[in-house]
């Protein structure tokens, strides 16, 4: 690997204070315990130099683009606590740059999601998964995908992930893989069931191609 894990890269202004006592993430916590079951979110001693890997985001209504997103660095916890989670408030990846508040700094791909958020108004959950299974097997997935030479949580990413999104392809959300993050996968959606949705179905996809080769 040639990048380190979990390191936020882009310009942050964070503002440390509790999150509202009205933030509902119920559904996001519920989903993302069943990522960790399938090891696509959490924190492996032999994974990624023993970093956390893999966050999940949904949009606040009623504001102007703002989201939850799980903290940095926080893959090892299940379930969450209002003290691992934090609100982006605004981004722009144009200049490389998130605001947020909360208990915590956000995610290190923060900005991806943040592309996608405000690429599609639609799209109300992400879920960046961490699966060798489907990455390695993206072309046979017939998945897109954005570059090798991009790297996460750059500008280059969001720019890249905006265009992709674009796409036909992706009308009321899908799954892409990111060749330039390790085993990176994003899977966007209406809703946190939908996204988790997408991602399984693709998971069993891949599994049958890799299962078809052992038997051949």
């Amino acid at each position: 690997m040639t990048e380190q894990e979990g390191v936020i890269k882009y310009h942050l202004e964070h503002t440390d204070k509790p999150l509202p006592p009205t933030i509902d993430f119920s559904d996001l916590n519920s989903w993302r315990s069943i990522m960790i079951k399938l090891e696509l979110i959490g924190q492996d001693p032999d994974r990624y130099g023993g970093l956390g890997f893999g966050n999940i985001s949904q949009r606040l209504v009623h504001t102007n683009g703002s989201f939850l997103i799980s903290g940095t660095q926080t893959g090892h916890l299940d379930p969450l606590s209002k003290q691992d989670i934090c609100i982006v408030v605004s981004a722009d990846p144009a200049t490389n740059s998130i605001i947020s508040e909360g208990p915590c700094k956000p995610s290190s791909e923060a900005l991806t999601h943040a592309s996608v958020y405000l690429e599609k108004s639609e799209t109300k959950a992400i879920i960046h998964g961490h699966c060798p299974t489907i990455w390695n097997n993206t072309r046979e997935l017939e998945l897109p995908y954005t570059e090798q030479n991009i790297a996460y949580g750059t500008p280059e990413m969001a720019q890249a992930v905006s265009q992709l999104i674009c796409t036909p392809k992706f009308s009321t959300g899908g799954v892409f893989s990111m060749l330039g993050h390790e085993d990176g996968i994003i899977s966007f959606a209406e809703t946190m069931q939908q996204a988790a949705e997408y991602l399984i179905f693709t998971l069993e996809k891949a599994l049958k191609i890799e299962q078809k080769r052992i038997v051949l």
